[in-house]
């Protein structure tokens, strides 16, 4: 088998006796990303002012291509970054003028959106209805979508706590307008960890994601895809949102044409560098998102194969197979945290939500890896 190890040099070597068993959580960055931030850091000393003429004329175009070409869209025009996705959220929750505003989604997203609307439905800005995940969750939530009467529908690609894959992109796709209701897809999980083709549905549903997990460049590189004629004008903007017009003499505020409308203000552009740094590398490299998910999946087997033999023997695997499916295993049990801070101990990092013990491969683990961990997770029986 293959190992890629050599592509992560610097983050191996920073830690040689970790075991990092999170990489969809905080990958690891590889080498390439080192390079991509030194040269951020050489062109802010080289130009100084003028650096944000090869930020936003080479890098940030070299981005928008990157993951147009990650998510076949048809315009890389049609992306726009920001430091997180809680920020494009609230830019893009901004741009609709319903108060409040009818929102439907999973009792599964993330902490930063759940914590969001909870604040939101405080303060009236929005009403929210929740379909529980689990069983046939596919199936209710597309049924919720074309019964109800909402303004904006979100929902995970996967859902990170238990690596659930939404398929029900299309339906929901085809109730999208530009006056409601909006479709938006967190693809955080899914960036770069499934293969995903938006092109049939890129005119319709915003998609957002970032480098921290599977891209592999870190926080500061997050990104909203945008369809045309969808919110142009958000009511939360800064000055980059029509950063071509400022000389233009004062007047009604404008707004970019493309995804640039839902820009901020001055930001780091040293996330853009690395991102762009390790999707060339692996351009280079011919490491595709299928090609990682053909690396990875052998190693998924085997840890799967394995879990038997080991203390989580008793865990319910919440994603055991199919395709596509999440780059981490979901293993649910009251023993999970215990589980974790057992095996931090030891140097090997997996992380916990609630009763879920979630274990990430990535592209720097290999077979010795998954054998390592199999034996601290220690034997069936043994506690």
């Amino acid at each position: 088998m293959t190992s890629y190890k050599h592509l992560f040099q610097r983050s191996l070597a920073a830690a040689p006796d970790r075991l990092h068993f999170a990489a969809h959580s905080h990958h690891l960055w590889p080498d390439a990303s080192w390079i991509g931030h030194q040269a951020a850091w050489d062109d802010a000393a080289r130009l100084a002012d003028r650096k944000w003429d090869r930020v936003m004329g080479e890098i940030w175009p070299a981005a928008q291509r990157h993951v147009a070409a990650e998510l076949h869209l048809p315009d890389p025009a049609s992306i726009v970054f920001a430091g997180n996705t809680h920020d494009l959220i609230v830019r893009l929750v901004s741009a609709r003028a319903e108060r409040p505003l009818r929102v439907l989604a999973s009792s599964g997203e993330f902490h930063s959106f759940r914590r969001q609307a909870q604040r939101w439905i405080e303060s009236g800005r929005i009403t929210l209805d929740a379909v529980p995940t689990g069983p046939d969750f596919d199936a209710r939530f597309i049924e919720a979508a074309r019964r109800g009467d909402h303004d904006l529908i979100f929902v995970s690609q996967v859902m990170f706590e238990t690596g659930a894959v939404f398929t029900g992109l299309a339906e929901l796709a085809a109730l999208a307008r530009p006056d409601g209701p909006w479709v938006v897809i967190d693809g955080y999980h899914g960036f770069m960890a499934i293969e995903s083709d938006l092109s049939a549905v890129a005119d319709r549903v915003f998609y957002t994601a970032g480098g921290y997990k599977y891209a592999m460049a870190g926080e500061g590189v997050a990104f909203l895809h945008c369809p045309p004629g969808f919110g142009p004008r958000p009511e939360f903007t800064g000055w980059y949102a029509e950063f071509e017009g400022l000389e233009a003499p004062p007047g009604r505020i404008g707004y970019a044409d493309d995804a640039r409308r839902f820009m901020g203000s001055t930001f780091d552009p040293s996330g853009l560098y690395r991102f762009v740094a390790v999707r060339d590398m692996l351009a280079d490299t011919g490491l595709s998102t299928g090609a990682i998910n053909a690396h990875v999946a052998p190693l998924r087997a085997r840890l799967i194969a394995a879990l038997d033999e080991t203390e989580l023997a008793g865990a319910t695997l919440l994603n055991p197979g199919g395709a596509p499916h999440a780059r981490f295993l979901a293993l649910r049990s009251p023993d999970a945290p215990a589980w974790k801070s057992r095996l931090m101990a030891q140097d090997i990092v997996t992380d916990v939500r609630g009763d879920v013990l979630r274990i990430g491969i990535g592209l720097y683990h290999d077979p010795r890896d998954v054998e390592r961990l199999r034996l601290a997770l220690g034997n069936r029986g043994d506690a």
